[in-house]
């Protein structure tokens, strides 16, 4: 008995603290995407800090959750991107951290998360090398939701399994019949010629129609989305309707917008941030999906519904798993307004 509760003890110290430094470089979309994983670490070590190092891009996700404790910003994707990661090395070999977990198929990360002398370090297996330098080279299986891809990485830690995103958001109150319509995508990605959404026009056009089917139409974006919404505004006839509300500039952060979110009976939207922000509210969401695998970034769920053309392309979804931009034809992304109206409000 008394060897027992020796043990015993001795787990309840070693859960009771962990410096935890978690690795994750992308856009503000993958960073809610590792929310569950981040969440899952935090009820195995509840008296745990956790760093989170992500590219200054997608520092507003802290507006989120108040599971990240501490911030490194890495800028990966600037000129200086070698002295960046040194950078990195620096500050984990400065902050004592006992657990390093980090996503990332490259093979060089498994040498980023040893020269870090990080003791435990999780990462996912890029061949003999990750299996030789991480504590736990775990397999990388990208055929499911991301949530759950990321997830992966912490399964070895602990047995608690966070399925979708969690926000510190406080749900507003459901305004009955309304729709929030948010149609931007992040410019860097427009830039890279990554087309994802259906262009301004189609967008007017469906805000008409919901209107005259009388939904209360709500119209919202970010700084990105700036010349989509001043299109949709110079087409559509709908302005001064009491149905229709233009709340573009109104919300100041992510935090704001998911105020908004959940305040909408349904929320329409594109394949980008704000969508991962609605799956963690809860919301009823439909998003329109081109190139992009739907299956991936949208859980199975009846909540989120994903809109798509039906144009047999034998190639999609293409975009990340066959080609780094889209094509010039673009048939996947050909839906009418028509068919958009109609789906959500079946």
């Amino acid at each position: 008995m008394k060897i027992n509760y020796f043990f015993d003890n001795i787990n309840n110290v070693m859960k009771k603290y962990k410096n935890i430094l978690a690795i994750n470089f992308g856009g503000i979309g993958d960073e809610i995407f590792f929310l569950p994983a981040l969440i899952s670490l935090k009820k195995e070590f509840p008296d745990s800090k956790i760093t989170l190092a992500l590219e200054p891009r997608s520092k507003s996700v802290k507006d989120l959750t108040d599971i990240i404790d501490d911030m490194f910003l890495i800028d990966i994707k600037g000129k200086n991107k070698y002295l960046e990661l040194l950078k990195l090395v620096s500050l984990a070999r400065k902050g004592q951290f006992d657990i390093v977990v980090s996503s990332g198929g490259n093979k060089f990360i498994s040498i980023l998360l040893w020269l870090t002398g990080i003791k435990s370090r999780y990462g996912y297996d890029t061949g003999a090398l990750s299996r030789k330098l991480l504590t736990k080279a775990v397999p990388l299986n990208k055929n499911q939701y991301a949530c759950a891809m990321y997830h992966d990485l912490v399964a070895p830690l602990t047995d608690y399994k966070t399925e979708l995103p969690e926000v510190n958001i406080t749900p507003q109150p459901k305004r009955h019949d309304t729709v929030l319509i948010h149609p931007g995508v992040s410019k860097i990605s427009v830039q890279k010629g990554c087309i994802k959404t259906v262009g301004a026009e189609i967008w007017a056009q469906v805000v008409e129609l919901l209107v005259q089917k009388g939904k209360h139409v709500i119209l919202a974006g970010g700084p990105d989305d700036k010349e989509c919404i001043e299109t949709i505004l110079n087409t559509i006839t709908c302005n001064d309707s009491v149905n229709f509300e233009n709340y573009y500039g109104k919300t100041r952060s992510m935090k704001e917008l998911g105020e908004l979110i959940s305040s909408a009976e349904k929320f329409l939207c594109s394949d980008s941030a704000p969508l991962h922000v609605a799956v963690a509210l809860k919301t009823k969401t439909y998003v329109i999906f081109g190139p992009t695998d739907d299956k991936k970034l949208i859980p199975q769920s009846e909540n989120v519904i994903a809109i798509k053309a039906s144009d047999n392309c034998p190639l999609k979804p293409c975009l990340w798993e066959r080609r780094l931009t889209t094509c010039e034809k673009l048939d996947c992304l050909k839906i009418t307004p028509e068919y958009i109206a109609a789906k959500v409000t079946e």
